[in-house]
């Protein structure tokens, strides 16, 4: 009971935060810039006569890089809202308000961790479902396996999540921040270090992305949520946001959701033990 009381009221209280807000509000601006742009671009395929064929393909490609955006904004978005929960409460000693009463501390983070679960899959849904939208309704185009690559991109916000709660019960709010954008900034490198060491058969710049893969899977679930989305042709693009040479495999999602696992057990160790 204990801790969805807790859930319940992170998640109230992760809502009346201004930065989930504008987070919102850029997720509304983005929306409102895709469509436009989408609605131009199938105005002036109208205009020229574009082969069907093609302009499938093309159409797609802006489908793709409007879930790439939003994944983008899900993960800034995740760590943003999160990212003072445990290290600020204990910093401003507002836990005490909630450490003294009857609730184990164990249901605390964990009571605390399903209120935000609760928020980033409800803002990766209206996310991707105003991406998806606009993608049908617009440009006539959908994409593949879309619920399984919502489902990858919230395991990926998931994964940034409990990496900000672990570090939050060792450091900082600021140095907390910082670390985790740090390392989703060192996966993100990594991944386009794999992506062109594959398309140039250079198999140690590969090695070394698949390193940044281990040390931090976020970028790696995305692109193969990616993968799942597209086309077979948008497939056989080498150098792109979607490039699927070195498509993460199921082992890869297997080890993330492993890496997960112990980034919270080893957080509920940690803030169990930890002088609040």
């Amino acid at each position: 009971m204990g801790i969805w009381i807790m859930a319940r009221m992170t998640f109230l209280e992760a809502a009346r935060k201004k930065i989930l807000w504008t987070a919102l509000l850029a997720g509304a601006a983005f929306l409102t810039l895709f469509g436009t742009g989408m609605h131009y671009q199938v105005k002036d395929f109208n205009a020229s006569g574009m082969t069907p064929f093609l302009r499938y393909q093309i159409l797609s490609t802006m489908l793709q890089i409007g879930f790439y955006a939003i994944d983008m904004l899900a993960v800034v978005m995740t760590v943003l809202t999160s990212v003072d929960t445990i290290s600020g409460e204990i910093a401003s000693s507002t836990i005490h308000a909630i450490a003294t009463k009857p609730v184990a501390r164990w249901q605390v983070l964990i009571g605390k961790w399903l209120g935000f679960t609760a928020m980033v899959a409800a803002f990766v849904a209206l996310m991707f479902g105003g991406v998806l939208s606009i993608g049908y309704f617009i440009g006539g185009v959908r994409p593949h396996h879309v619920a399984l690559g919502a489902g990858l991109v919230f395991l990926e916000c998931l994964l940034v999540l409990t990496t900000t709660f672990l570090f939050g019960t060792f450091f900082s709010t600021l140095t907390n921040g910082l670390i985790v954008l740090g390392l989703h900034g060192l996966a993100f490198i990594g991944g386009w270090l794999e992506q062109i060491g594959s398309a140039t058969n250079s198999p140690r710049i590969v090695a070394v992305g698949i390193v940044s893969s281990l040390i931090m899977p976020s970028e790696a679930i995305w692109r193969r949520a990616a993968y799942e989305m597209q086309s077979a042709i948008l497939r056989t693009l080498d150098f792109s946001p979607f490039a699927s040479r070195s498509a993460p495999s199921l082992a890869m999602l297997v080890y993330a959701a492993l890496y997960l696992t112990a980034a919270l057990a080893i957080a509920l160790y940690q803030f169990e033990r930890r002088d609040l």
